[in-house]
């Protein structure tokens, strides 16, 4: 049998007032008389009333209501940081509608259609690493409808950014394997398409050219952050001829699967091949050799994207602003390098 869900006639009807007056009581009008709403409330409770957000949001034209797209769940990094931006989403009276796309750009169009659907008053969104065209992104600009990216984010688009210090945190991460001797260091890359790879790549290159390290495209390659494919590409690196003897890698979970298989090969980390990830994912430390790796403060980005998003929502369209947000990244030395 269908189970029957309390709505306002049934309250109207227990309490003989209108279900106007009902609906005033429930939103706090200063109309309705202090023991009518107290009644209402009270009944309301016992019933065990849940009020129709989605009606009251189009009511009042707002849904109180923000979306967030993120690409995958299968690392800690995207939970944490959705926990960071539901905290300050919390803070600023906002529920949060959370959907991974699982690196589909058809996943990524169905899910931003279905935050379109229940009228969220904004959306944060990173990006997957198949998403080339951001029509069905632009779309919430012609709607007047705020959008924030983080981490991995569309260039063309002139909104609210969130990134961190990616070509400063690689050429860090560079300078540091060279600083202990590494001369062959290869870098396992992500996606062309995503600029947090551009960024990352770029700081490889200018770490290279600072001390003097000629480029070698042999020990460059991108990959598609499939994880199943690190062993391809790894195998690749200690088939070389001169095979590298550091190799940094575009995130911590690549960084991780490099060190499993090299360490198969019976290669020593860091003597024989030194590794280093990016990101800090809670597992670096408890692997052994513990990975060397550069930090991003994570919470930090979900609660800033937040931030700028709720900012959005309280100005005018006309008043919209489009900073990038470019938050501090560091060094984690640890036992892989």
């Amino acid at each position: 049998m269908k189970k029957h869900q309390t709505t306002i006639f049934d309250i109207a009807k227990e309490l003989g007032i209108s279900k106007s007056t009902v609906s005033r009581a429930l939103t706090g009008h200063p109309s309705v008389h202090k023991q009518t709403r107290e009644k209402v409330l009270q009944l309301a409770n016992d019933l065990e009333y849940q009020r129709n957000m989605f009606s009251i949001g189009l009511m009042r034209k707002a849904s109180n209501t923000v979306g967030i797209i993120v690409p995958e769940f299968s690392r800690s990094f995207f939970p944490q940081l959705i926990i960071g931006a539901q905290e300050k989403a919390k803070e600023a009276g906002y529920n949060l509608i959370i959907s991974q796309s699982d690196e589909s750009y058809e996943t990524e169009v169905s899910n931003v259609k279905v935050m379109l659907a229940h009228q969220v008053d904004g959306l944060l969104i990173s990006i997957t690493r198949e998403t080339n065209n951001f029509e069905h992104l632009k779309i919430f600009q012609r709607k007047g409808i705020p959008i924030v990216f983080f981490n991995r984010v569309c260039d063309e688009m002139i909104v609210p950014k969130v990134i961190v210090e990616d070509q400063e945190g690689a050429f860090t991460a560079v300078e540091h394997l060279i600083s202990r001797g590494k001369r062959r260091i290869a870098h396992l890359s992500g996606p062309e398409s995503l600029s947090i790879c551009k960024r990352r790549k770029a700081g490889y290159m200018a770490a290279l050219k600072k001390h003097q390290i000629s480029f070698d495209e042999d020990l460059l390659v991108h990959y598609d952050l499939t994880i199943n494919k690190v062993k391809i590409y790894v195998n690749y690196f200690l088939n070389l001829k001169e095979r590298p003897d550091a190799i940094f890698c575009i995130n911590d979970p690549t960084a991780i699967e490099a060190i499993r298989l090299i360490k198969e090969t019976g290669l020593r980390i860091p003597e024989d091949i030194a590794i280093i990830g990016f990101s800090n994912d809670f597992v670096s430390s408890l692997i052994e050799p513990s990975l060397t790796t550069v930090e991003q403060p994570i919470k930090e980005m979900g609660r800033t994207a937040a931030q700028l998003l709720i900012d959005q929502i309280a100005r005018d369209v006309a008043d919209w602003k489009a900073p990038t947000v470019v938050l501090k990244t560091q060094l984690i030395v640890r036992n892989s390098s």
